[in-house]
């Protein structure tokens, strides 16, 4: 089985594409190909986890202002023209697109070219391109109950596929001193950046208890690196960006994290505790249902955007860190809110599809 998959522009979308491939290949005898846009990170994290990947013109539509939309629109005929070529060539049985722009022109070709197609939503409302890719899609693999409206008898609920290696991380354990990973998505988030440089202060007392890994993001990484510096955080490591991000949460005790669907299925796959940042500006406010339902669940702590500055960051940071018994409660509410068979379901209706179109 040769299996196409478009993904790209952040980790929530490439990395469910990254789970789906391994379930793949795991199978035996069958080949991945992902397909992403040109200079995306999907460029750089899809052969780090052994996959090859090729690109095509890619841009976006929806909020990117006059000029962007007139740029997408303009990249447009060459974006169709690539995914075509491209499916030419490489003759899948099934193409998928699990998230990003570059899901559009592949998906659509490739229902012009009658193969079968699967698109991948993580989100109780799908994502912009998803909704438009609706009508032309033969099956829509979904994580909410709430997004079958758009797909109709195409929809199938099941789950956000998280990688394998999440769920074989174990249960944190009370060693006295407690790993915080701090990230704000692949892109990092000054909002989260700011709010922990200016709780350092707050959190001096328990300096020689916490270890931070902190993920930043390009824009920020010199600044957030000279405040832990400047405040005597010798346990304190930041980063631009983690390739490694399933070693980090199997030696984190809390992260803090924004609330997308992929953060919140790997901190439930994983059993990790955390305090969420809903991203305000995610369309229909969907991170903030996404972290009001783990902290409904009691596995997380949710803090608004509006609501976050240093202080409150460290008071939430030393609760937590002064109740080993809390943070193990609130990973084990984790671990119940997780499906392990979401990839395993995603390949079983790729598998159908795939004899369906031969």
């Amino acid at each position: 089985m040769r299996v196409l998959i478009a993904a790209g522009g952040t980790g929530g979308h490439i990395y469910p594409g990254i789970a789906v491939a391994r379930e793949i290949t795991s199978r035996g005898g069958n080949e991945v190909l992902f397909v992403g846009a040109h200079g995306g990170l999907e460029t750089k994290i899809v052969p780090e986890n052994g996959y090859p990947i090729e690109t095509i013109s890619s841009s976006g539509l929806k909020s990117v202002g006059i000029a962007g939309k007139v740029k997408g629109l303009l990249i447009l005929p060459k974006s169709f023209w690539d995914a075509s070529r491209l499916i030419r060539r490489f003759r899948p049985d099934v193409a998928v697109g699990a998230g990003g722009y570059v899901s559009g022109p592949v998906l659509l070709m490739a229902s012009i070219m009658r193969k079968p197609t699967m698109l991948m939503d993580s989100n109780a409302l799908p994502g912009f391109t998803n909704r438009q890719l609706a009508p032309f899609v033969t099956k829509a693999a979904l994580a909410f109950e709430e997004a079958m409206p758009h797909f109709g008898k195409k929809g199938v609920v099941i789950g956000n596929p998280v990688r394998k290696e999440f769920f074989d991380i174990e249960p944190a354990t009370d060693s006295g001193e407690v790993n915080i990973l701090l990230f704000g998505g692949s892109q990092g988030a000054r909002g989260i950046n700011n709010a922990m440089i200016d709780a350092l202060p707050f959190l001096a007392e328990l300096k020689d208890r916490i270890r931070i890994v902190h993920q930043t993001g390009v824009h920020d990484l010199e600044s957030v690196r000279a405040a832990y510096e400047a405040a005597g955080w010798s346990n304190a490591r930041a980063t631009e960006y983690i390739s490694e991000m399933v070693d980090e949460f199997r030696k984190a005790d809390l992260v803090i994290s924004r609330a997308g669907a992929t953060t919140c299925a790997e901190l439930e796959a994983s059993g990790r505790a955390a305090i969420m940042v809903p991203l305000p500006t995610a369309a229909d406010d969907h991170q903030r249902k996404n972290a009001e339902a783990m902290q409904d669940a009691g596995a997380a702590r949710m803090v608004l955007q509006k609501d976050l500055d240093g202080r409150r960051l460290a008071e939430e940071i030393k609760e937590l860190v002064g109740s080993g018994e809390t943070l193990r409660r609130m990973g084990e509410a984790a671990r119940r809110l997780a499906r392990r068979d979401a990839a395993k379901a995603a390949v079983d209706i790729i598998e159908e599809l795939a004899g369906k179109g031969q």
